[in-house]
Parts: C-alpha cells; sequence; structure tokens
C-alpha cells in the first residue's frame, strides 16, 4: 500500500498516490482553478502514470478550495496568444486540453471529480468524462455549473456538446446557447452529475478513502456513492429550476435555429411561462448571436464519438479566434469590462447557415489533424 507517494511537483498540480488512489489536487485559487497548459500536462502526466500501474486503483480530482472546482480555461492567456499573434500557442492549449478530456473520457480506472463551487467550461472537461470510467461526478451544495461561452463569443468545447446532446428533451440544447449556470439539483435533473454530498462533509469522505482498505477500483466508487447516499440535494433534482422550467425549455428550445428559438420565445402567452420566456429572451440578445448559432449545431453534430467531437472543438478554435466574436467578447467581458460588445454579426436574425457553416470548416485534412489519432 502506497502512502502519499508524489508523482508530479507543480505549485499549480498536487498529484499522488495514498492508499491505492491517485490524487489530483487543483491548487491554483486565485484563478479559481483556471487551467494553464502546465497544469494540462500535470493532469495528463499523473493519469499516464497511473494507467498502468497496479497499485493505482482509481483517481480522485478535486479543488482544496471553497470557491472553485474549476472555472475553466486561462482566457486571459489566450487572449494575450491572440493578441501576439501566437496561433501556434492556441493550437497547443487546446489540442494538448482535448488530448486531456479524451484520456479521463477513456480511462480505464474509476476517476471521481469532486465537483465543488465553480465547474465551468474546461473545469467540465475535466469532470464529465467520470462518467464513462465507472467513477462519479459528485456535486455539493456550492457548485455552480456552466457551459458560459456564448457570453464571451466561444462555444461549449472540450467535449461537453457531447454530454449536452445526451440530456433529456431540449436541456442541452438550452445550455449550450444560453451559457446559464445551474445548481446541484439541476445538474443531477440534466443527467451532468450523478451523486450529491454537502461540502462540510468533503473532508471526512477524503479520509475515509485515505484509510478504508480497497481492492479493486470498483470499490473506491462503491465507497463514494456509499458516503454520498445519506445527503439529500435541496431542492431535489425532480423539482429543480431546470425541472421547473422543463416543458417550456422542450418547446421553446427544440426549434431548429436560434432565431426560430427566439421567435417563439417571444411569442409566449401571457400565462405562467411569460415571464420566464422574457428573462430568457434578455439573456439571448446579450449573447454573441454567431456563438450561440454554432454552439447549437455543434449539439446537434455531437451525436458521435468523443473524437469525433474533440476534433471538431479544435476546429472551432480556429474559426472562433481568426473569424468570431472571442476577442471582442474577452476584452468586453474580462479585460475592458465595458460589458458592450460589438459582436460581428449585431442580430440574431441575422445569422445565415452559410455563416455557421463556414465556422465548422477545419483547416487540417483528416490525415494532417492534430488530433487524429484519438479513437471513441
Amino acid at each position: 500500500m502506497s502512502s502519499a507517494a508524489p508523482v508530479t511537483p507543480s505549485d499549480e498540480i498536487s498529484a499522488y498516490v495514498a492508499n491505492r488512489i491517485g490524487f489530483i489536487e487543483l491548487e491554483r485559487p486565485k484563478a479559481l482553478n483556471a487551467l494553464s497548459t502546465g497544469m494540462i500536462r500535470a493532469i495528463r502526466g499523473a493519469l499516464e502514470r497511473w494507467r498502468d500501474d497496479r497499485e493505482v486503483l482509481a483517481v480522485v480530482v478535486r479543488s482544496q478550495h471553497a470557491r472553485a472546482f474549476c472555472a475553466g480555461g486561462d482566457i486571459r492567456f489566450l487572449y494575450d496568444a491572440a493578441q501576439r499573434g501566437e496561433r501556434a500557442a492556441l493550437d497547443t492549449f487546446f489540442t494538448e486540453e482535448y488530448q486531456l478530456n479524451h484520456a479521463i473520457f477513456s480511462y480505464p480506472k474509476p476517476y471521481i471529480a469532486l465537483m465543488n463551487g465553480v465547474v465551468m467550461g474546461g473545469g467540465m472537461g475535466i469532470s464529465q468524462g467520470a462518467y464513462r470510467t465507472g467513477g462519479l461526478r459528485v456535486v455539493t451544495n456550492s457548485t455552480k455549473m456552466a457551459m458560459p461561452e456564448t457570453r464571451i463569443g466561444l462555444f461549449p468545447d472540450v467535449g461537453v456538446g457531447w454530454f449536452l446532446a445526451r440530456t433529456p428533451g431540449a436541456l442541452g440544447r438550452y445550455l449550450a446557447v444560453t451559457g446559464e449556470t445551474i445548481g446541484p439539483a439541476d445538474a443531477l435533473y440534466a443527467g451532468l452529475a450523478d451523486a450529491y454530498i454537502d461540502d462540510a462533509a468533503l473532508p471526512a469522505l477524503i479520509d475515509t478513502l485515505k484509510s478504508e482498505s480497497f481492492e479493486r477500483g470498483a470499490d473506491v466508487t462503491i465507497c463514494v456513492m456509499r458516503e454520498t447516499a445519506s445527503h439529500k440535494v435541496v431542492p431535489t433534482p425532480d423539482t429543480s429550476t431546470l425541472a421547473d422550467a422543463r416543458a417550456l425549455i422542450d418547446r421553446h428550445f427544440a426549434k431548429p435555429d436560434v432565431a426560430d428559438i427566439l421567435a417563439s420565445l417571444e411569442a409566449e402567452p401571457e400565462c405562467e411561462g411569460a415571464e420566464w420566456a422574457e428573462q430568457t429572451v434578455g439573456v439571448l440578445r446579450e449573447r454573441s448571436p454567431l456563438s450561440m448559432a454554432v454552439s447549437l449545431e455543434m449539439v446537434v453534430r455531437s451525436e458521435g464519438t468523443m473524437a469525433d467531437c474533440l476534433r471538431r472543438d479544435l476546429d472551432l478554435t480556429r474559426s472562433t479566434f481568426e473569424q468570431g466574436d472571442v476577442m471582442e467578447g474577452i476584452r468586453a467581458r474580462i479585460i475592458d469590462k465595458d460589458n458592450r460588445p460589438q459582436w460581428r454579426i449585431a442580430r440574431i436574425e441575422d445569422v445565415s447557415a452559410v455563416d455557421v457553416e463556414r465556422m465548422f470548416e477545419s483547416p487540417w485534412t483528416p490525415a494532417d489533424h492534430p488530433l487524429r489519432d484519438l479513437q471513441g
């Protein structure tokens, strides 16, 4: 039995083995654990070392900081690199991030993500894949989950389109287009989380994982399921905000494009759903029209493999930085903070199918695509 053996020393990532479990702890609290290239490499390096190590039965990824699990990628770094014309730096960041996302999704051992606080963008990329490993996505009372990319002219990347395409009804389309933040009950209802635990119980859970005897990776998952079983999320998933709005979401967001969604919302009768529809129209009017259209189409195209989704995501990062709204969105929302982005296409109604299709064109051939080797 290994005891707290360090694997990857880093100022931003702590990776070690304790009690036959690989622990990955995010240590960049001032940036809400936003992922840097170095963090991405450290996480993947640890996973690769543990993949065939018989003394590592499962992996747990977490943050010891109350405010955030992971707020996404390092947006300022990406903005500065793009401003300097360093396209290779952008390609490297996204390529390596998506390789990590795929490594998690296809990991041969249970991968358990403890998703407290802010879980957005890249934070979803290093947690959602647990669903396919025999592990768990665990939310807490502080969880604030979102793919808020349309607010800055980007799109829900890191392979999350695969998961959004598999949510009930039109929930995935709604979350992709609006970028709205959801809580733990919503996440459970949408199938974007598997279990719930109170924040205050997390230290005891970690103590149990470091002391209980395990023979198989599945035993680690069973332990976490047992420890979370007594914790009940309030509201319940079936009475969550998403559940309450489900009929409205399905009615409006099943429409074929964002212009039709907007028109449908604006035509909502003056009755129970009118206030929700009006608020949602306000959200859509603030987002990048092109980004929303691309995000909706991305969910539509995400019925295939995760590898295909991630290759498409990489293609879209090129087009969104070169001919999309992301630079203006980051400037307005994060750099200057004037919240007055000048979107390339100002009105939702003016986004054409040709505009959207152009964004999905790949700058690479299948043979030279940086993610050509991903499978499944």
